[in-house]
């Protein structure tokens, strides 16, 4: 019997690595698509990207593109970081994320990946997508979504963390979203984040924050060293003794920006907004007012703030069972199927 699925194994392989190859995309092996149901989100499409090695992007991105399909009206697409000997999805496989041509008719774009090195010709549909001015989101580590450590001659080497580039110093994350990675401002693994909202809605009605009463998460606080003046920062964050919902906060620790709104544009490009958010492990999910948020700003984003209520359906479209973030800890032998 193992003989048998092991031959039965070898044409899967080499049915995917040809279609990786060739560039051929299919729904449910290199990426997996939704049809908008009914919402204001119809006729919309919104391409979600995982690819970071340790906070569960690859768990995360699915059902958020769910919920905005079933119960907003998008149409979504989530790319995943797939190893292409496999088909596999392996998080901490930086270099590549078939695909993202979907970006070309996307309307926004949701990101959460890290320390990425992805081959041109794939990187530059994300290039394409930001000349045209078009919004995005950016979760957690994509404040440092690159690092350019073997093809540094890559035309997209400027992107990388701590880049020195004229222009594009501190990255991609730094120019789109406003910071790139400094560091862990909680203790990593230790102490979670609480949002700081009551009396936010009150001095700033900003149409993000609607409904959005309550958050915590199991993540740290990420150290903000200095967002751009023409940032707008929409919620503060204040590191929590502990990892649960309960633990008391940190009053010893200065609060951080933990979610802000900041327009973008490159060279010879349409301005773009983005919205960025330092919380995003699939864990902190399980926070309806996180996902609240998400929703929330996705409609905003897309110049349908009149949409947004307080009451949205952010309700999980299936089960949710995340698993606790960490590096390495994924699980092993997932492909795009397993999310559908």
């Amino acid at each position: 019997m193992n003989s048998y699925l092991s031959r039965l194994r070898i044409p899967f392989i080499l049915l995917f690595y040809f279609l990786i190859s060739e560039g051929i995309a299919q729904n449910g092996v290199t990426f997996l698509q939704f049809e908008g149901k009914v919402g204001p989100g119809k006729g919309k499409h919104i391409v979600l990207v995982a690819g970071d090695d340790e906070y569960r992007s690859e768990e995360s991105m699915p059902m958020l593109a769910k919920i905005l399909s079933e119960r907003h009206g998008f149409k979504t697409t989530v790319l995943f970081p797939i190893h292409p000997e496999t088909g596999d999805i392996v998080p901490n496989y930086q270099n590549n994320i078939p695909g993202l041509e979907h970006l070309e008719s996307a309307d926004l774009m949701i990101m959460l990946i890290r320390f990425r090195e992805l081959p041109d010709e794939q990187t530059q549909y994300i290039e394409n997508f930001l000349q045209a001015g078009k919004p995005i989101i950016g979760l957690r580590t994509s404040t440092h979504a690159f690092a350019y450590q073997k093809n540094k001659e890559s035309k997209f080497a400027k992107w990388t963390w701590n880049g020195k580039e004229p222009g594009w110093e501190k990255g991609f994350g730094k120019r789109i979203f406003g910071e790139t990675w400094v560091n862990h401002h909680g203790i990593h693994a230790k102490e979670g984040c609480r949002a700081l909202i009551d009396g936010v809605q009150q001095m700033n009605d900003h149409p993000v924050l609607r409904g959005v009463k309550d958050i915590w998460v199991p993540e740290d606080v990420y150290g903000i060293q200095g967002l751009p003046e023409n940032s707008t920062v929409l919620i503060h964050g204040q590191s929590t003794a502990g990892m649960d919902d309960q633990a008391p906060l940190i009053w010893e620790k200065s609060v951080m920006p933990i979610a802000w709104t900041k327009p973008y544009q490159l060279e010879g490009g349409k301005e773009g907004m983005a919205f960025a958010s330092t919380m995003g492990s699939s864990m902190g999910f399980q926070s309806a007012d996180l996902r609240r948020l998400i929703v929330n700003a996705s409609l905003w984003l897309l110049e349908m703030p009149e949409t947004i209520t307080p009451d949205l359906n952010v309700d999980y479209v299936g089960e949710y069972q995340p698993t606790m973030f960490g590096f390495d800890t994924f699980r092993k032998g997932m492909k795009v199927a397993d999310f559908k």
